[in-house]
């Protein structure tokens, strides 16, 4: 019978690979991991952060965000067909939907998955200057010594007003569309990593973007960074 993956096991998965090598990443190449609640402006504060980091890096590195390019990156890197896209929510599956699954023979086993997505996430953090939105990359990477981790919170009245606008809903199906997700998110940390997503002890900082605004959630984490890791205005 399928069980979930857990967290030491995808450690463990890519310790292997990596065994006897050095570790990637260093002061010098800072990733960033934004975990945040439905309609709490995740996309939005890690675009207006890169804005915010570009002229502020060492020339020769550019900052990039996955998110959605994620998906992408995995299925790039593991030779996977788009196809599978569509059974990598970042969720958690029931054993019954799993089994079904495997006997139609739809895609591989949720658990490979997981650990293909889980070595995916450590290659990029381990590289440097990304900013990784979701999927527990901050328990991840939590061992990489390069990566600053947040999380960002708002009150379930102004997530709801923003998910209204963008992606132009009623408010009861804003309503809805928030607790799928974030109950998606908190199950998906919780069945494969073992963890608490609010736990705050998982984050170097923590931002109520009901109290502060996008600009100044991106600027906040940018100086974090910039003074952490000590990056040099080489292009200011």
């Amino acid at each position: 019978m399928w069980k979930n993956i857990t967290f030491e096991q995808c450690l463990s998965h890519i310790n292997l690979r990596v065994a006897g090598e050095p570790k990637s990443g260093s002061a010098a190449n800072p990733s960033i991991t934004i975990s945040r609640m439905c309609g709490a402006g995740g996309r939005t504060v890690a675009s207006k952060l890169v804005e915010y980091l570009q002229p502020r890096t060492p020339a020769g590195r550019c900052w990039t965000i996955f998110d959605k390019k994620l998906i992408e990156k995995v299925l790039e890197d593991h030779h996977l067909s788009k196809r599978i896209a569509a059974f990598l929510p970042e969720d958690h599956k029931s054993v019954l939907a799993e089994m079904i699954d495997n006997i139609r023979g739809l895609h591989p086993p949720t658990a490979t998955l997981v650990k293909q997505c889980v070595e995916t996430i450590w290659n990029l953090a381990s590289d440097g200057n990304v900013i990784l939105v979701g999927r527990a990359a901050n328990v991840i990477t939590a061992n990489l010594e390069n990566v600053y981790h947040v999380r960002l919170v708002g009150s379930l009245e102004n997530r709801i007003a923003r998910v209204e606008e963008v992606y132009e809903l009623g408010r009861n199906d804003a309503r809805k569309f928030i607790e799928v997700q974030d109950t998606a998110k908190r199950r998906y940390m919780e069945e494969y990593f073992g963890r608490e997503i609010d736990d705050p002890m998982l984050y170097h900082l923590v931002i109520n973007t009901d109290k502060i605004s996008y600009e100044q959630a991106a600027q906040m984490i940018g100086d974090a960074v910039i003074n952490r890791f000590k990056l040099t205005a080489a292009r200011v």
